[in-house]
């Protein structure tokens, strides 16, 4: 009796087809994240027509441009647009593929596509951006104060553009006031299904996962992210301080030793560095130990205690702590995710 409820509920949901806007931008932009996002929403359509009996497709799909066909790469491909901006109607989802090349050109390129975004949002549709989409949304100012993901490689210059938006690296989904945000590269897969998920229930995204098969359970970048230094800063102290680190981090290194090592003061020191890299010393220290420690259980043989003490940790527990919060795998997973011999074993 409650499964019966439940689906006349459901059904009574599907009445109305949900408008699905799909952004073409101008310039350059990620094809895959266009063409994977039109492609799960039109098999959701077909599975659903075909499981739950609708006459009509569920979503109205639609690729929507300043301009009826957009280049891409060069030339070397191009999208038609069913739609321009200027002739739709009302939309239920607006959807913002990720932005490739020069970022700030690229906003400016498609600097069109602000005020037509803002005012779907306020008509009570909602935006969902797709890896480096994230910086086209939050030029609208909708994002001000609320959390966002983009692509890890992408943080520190979104960062200085946004400083107002509340980036959160480590997500592959946020979701606030109807404003959704998905991390790097294909994690926009995983923002898709959840979207599919929300409007169509878990059946229907747990066929999208097997019949694509994406991992519908993940929530974190942190596995991905390679730390390289934040060092796209001007201050010539903190990047001398940051290759020393780089040099001489199995070294038991203190705060009081860098900053007489570079005649500075403690609280300077400590001030300075955080501004620069974004990181406080310790931070930066922890990061670049396990860097080397990833990229040694990745490639060797070495066991998890082995690769502890080369990087500079005598502490077993403190070690594991850490580890887990910058990967967010504990080193034994993280070994048995990415070593080599243990993926072809």
């Amino acid at each position: 009796m409650r499964q019966h409820i439940s689906l006349h509920l459901f059904m009574n949901k599907l009445k109305s087809p949900k408008h699905v806007s799909i952004i073409v931008p101008n310039g350059d932009a990620i094809l895959s994240t266009i063409i994977g996002t039109y492609k799960i929403f039109t098999a959701v359509n077909k599975f659903m027509m075909d499981t739950q009996q609708l006459q009509s497709p569920y979503f109205i799909v639609q690729l929507v441009g300043l301009s009826d066909k957009i280049d891409l790469y060069d030339g070397a491909f191009s999208v038609q647009t069913h739609i321009r901006i200027n002739e739709v109607k009302n939309t239920d989802l607006v959807i913002i593929p990720a932005l490739s090349g020069n970022i700030p050109q690229e906003l400016v390129n498609n600097k069109d596509f602000i005020p037509w975004i803002s005012k779907q949002y306020k008509n009570g549709a909602e935006v969902a951006s797709l890896c480096t989409g994230a910086f086209l949304l939050a030029s609208t100012g909708m994002l001000k104060g609320k959390k966002c993901s983009t692509h890890w490689m992408a943080a520190n210059d979104f960062r200085q553009l946004f400083p107002d938006v509340e980036l959160l690296t480590e997500k592959i989904i946020t979701d606030e006031s109807g404003l959704y945000t998905s991390g790097g590269a294909f994690s926009f897969l995983n923002l898709i299904l959840y979207l599919v998920e929300k409007y169509c229930g878990r059946e229907v995204a747990v066929f999208c996962s097997k019949l694509f098969e994406i991992d519908i359970e993940r929530y974190s970048q942190l596995p991905f992210m390679i730390f390289s230094g934040q060092k796209d800063h001007e201050d010539e102290l903190v990047k001398n301080a940051q290759s020393y680190i780089e040099k001489h981090y199995v070294d038991k290194l203190t705060i009081d030793r860098l900053a007489i090592q570079f005649s500075i003061s403690r609280r300077n020191f400590e001030r300075r560095f955080k501004k620069a890299s974004g990181n406080s010393p310790v931070e930066y220290i922890q990061r670049v130990k396990i860097e080397a420690a990833k990229k040694s259980l990745e490639s060797s043989r070495e066991n998890i205690n082995e690769v502890m003490y080369a990087v500079g940790y005598s502490d077993s527990k403190a070690f594991r702590t850490i580890f887990r919060k910058v990967t967010g795998l504990s080193p034994l997973e993280y070994k048995q995710k990415y070593n080599r011999e243990r993926v072809f074993v």
